[in-house]
């Protein structure tokens, strides 16, 4: 059997990262900030792990492996803890394809299995071109489709085998990513090719969910191209799902204005299909490259980033992924990029794979997900009136069970900022269900009192005053919804 040195590399960078393991921190005092709501300290979020949680709005970005830019074993005992149960893959057919006609699955079959037996759901991408084929196209982000005839034909064969050896272990599927990153890529093209993957995967998992356009941003004009090219054929029922990426530098500013578009072109189009934001993350310090590169990044900025976009994106029913799990290193083969790593993931890991640190991210993501979960139903156009000096973002939920409340909140005015400074807002909520309202920080996970001066009725008015507001996620929440 013809052994390709990638299997060699893989295996030394598996015992590398192996060695390099570090340790969750579940201490309450996790992470430390300078933030001081001048609120008592009473407890601290508890993380829920994969296993205890039955439904979320989440996934998890774990892409990368087909191209080598990160390494499965070094991330891999940190999923379940962080609790997010659905990841996103990438099929990789160049790394599958080696030789025409030759399938090698042993790397995905060993990623997908583990997920699995880690109670995992996968979300599977079909890309990237290969090479081997004229006109194959190339295996990295913006090479384009695959163009002829023979190389058209392989694409269809892989894409066939791929659902057949995963049928059973994938029900969800993700087309190409970022299409419209390739000027040659006209949404009609990109909708022609979405169905013609699409068909097939149907064909082989008639129950399959799939997830069309990926596209590098909310699109309107490009979303409305794909959109009229799949009605036009009467496709629509083949998606699910219509996967947008989001990067931008405030993950509030503007952003959530062309949500509002896209989601009122779907309704106008294909109402069945929903929203899913699939691939948004900042990273940790100054990197060159990547999106939202060349700015002083650090890792507070970048929990505050991950959870202001993830529960933007739950205020306004759109599904949403955390990119990434571990940095990456895109410059693994010569001249695709100079540069560093880019430190989008949640954990730190250096050029050998090996696992250097736990970052804040990884804690603030985890003490979201900890909360928010399909126990809570968001509680739209919920009277509420705010009072700050800052522009705040607020959303509402109530427990399905017992109604209690949660009431999330920050200053979504800027940039996340490396400060904690607060400022104070009035909350009058017209019908407001808290039995034991406490304060909660999303970074730190600190649940805190709120002191009873701070708290009146006006008849069915619930008022809470002076409560402290900052750059990143907190919450009013009863106490039975966070202390579990």
């Amino acid at each position: 059997m013809k052994v390709h040195a990638h299997w060699i590399i893989a295996a030394t960078l598996a015992l590398t990262a192996a060695a390099s393991a570090q340790v969750i921190d579940t201490s309450e005092t996790r992470v430390q900030t300078t933030l001081d709501p001048k609120l008592k300290r009473i407890g601290t979020i508890k993380p829920r792990s994969v296993g205890e949680i039955a439904g979320q709005n989440w996934s998890l970005g774990c892409e990368t492996l087909d191209r080598d830019f990160t390494n499965w074993d070094s991330y891999k005992d940190y999923l379940v803890p962080l609790g997010i149960k659905k990841i996103r893959l990438q099929g990789g057919w160049a790394k599958t394809e080696r030789d025409q006609g030759k399938y090698d699955w042993r790397w995905l079959d060993r990623v997908i299995d583990d997920a699995r037996s880690r109670g995992l759901e996968i979300l599977l991408q079909t890309n990237y071109g290969n090479p081997i084929y004229p006109g194959g196209g190339s295996r990295h982000l913006s090479g384009g489709f695959p163009t002829s005839e023979e190389a058209l034909a392989a694409w269809d064969k892989w894409v066939e085998a791929m659902a057949t050896r995963y049928k059973g272990k994938v029900r969800d599927w993700e087309m190409w990513n970022e299409p419209n990153n390739n000027k040659a890529h006209t949404p009609e093209l990109t909708a022609d090719f979405n169905i013609r993957t699409a068909e097939i995967i149907k064909r082989v998992i008639p129950d399959a969910r799939i997830a069309g356009g990926v596209l590098n941003s909310p699109n309107l004009k490009y979303t409305e191209g794909w959109l009229k090219r799949i009605t036009e054929k009467q496709k629509q029922s083949l998606f699910t799902w219509f996967i947008y990426h989001a990067y931008t530098f405030n993950p509030d500013a503007k952003h959530y204005e062309e949500v509002a578009k896209l989601k009122a072109l779907f309704q106008q189009y294909a109402p069945a299909i929903k929203l899913w934001q699939g691939e948004a993350g900042t990273q940790s310090e100054f990197c060159l490259g990547g999106a939202l590169s060349k700015y002083p990044w650090t890792e507070l900025t970048q929990a505050k980033w991950n959870t202001r976009r993830m529960l933007g994106d739950l205020g306004h029913d759109v599904e949403s992924l955390v990119f990434s799990i571990a940095d990456l290193d895109y410059n693994r083969w010569d001249g695709y990029r100079l540069g560093d790593m880019d430190r989008y993931g949640l954990v730190k890991t250096d050029k050998q794979y090996r696992l250097l640190k736990v970052k804040m991210a990884y804690y603030a993501v985890q003490n979201l997900v900890a909360v928010f979960d399909d126990t809570l139903e968001r509680v739209p156009d919920y009277p509420c009136e705010v009072q700050c000096a800052k522009a705040t973002a607020f959303y509402a939920y109530r427990n399905k069970q017992s109604g209690q409340q949660v009431l999330v909140f920050w200053d979504k005015s800027t940039v996340p900022s490396n400060q904690n400074d607060t400022v104070p807002a009035t909350f009058t909520i017209a019908k407001g269900s808290f039995t034991e309202p406490v304060w909660v920080d999303l970074i730190t996970g600190g649940i805190h009192e709120i002191p009873a001066e701070k708290i009146a009725r006006d008849g069915e008015k619930l008022i809470f005053k002076d409560i402290p507001v900052y750059d990143a996620p907190t919450l009013i929440a009863d106490k039975s919804l966070v202390m579990k």
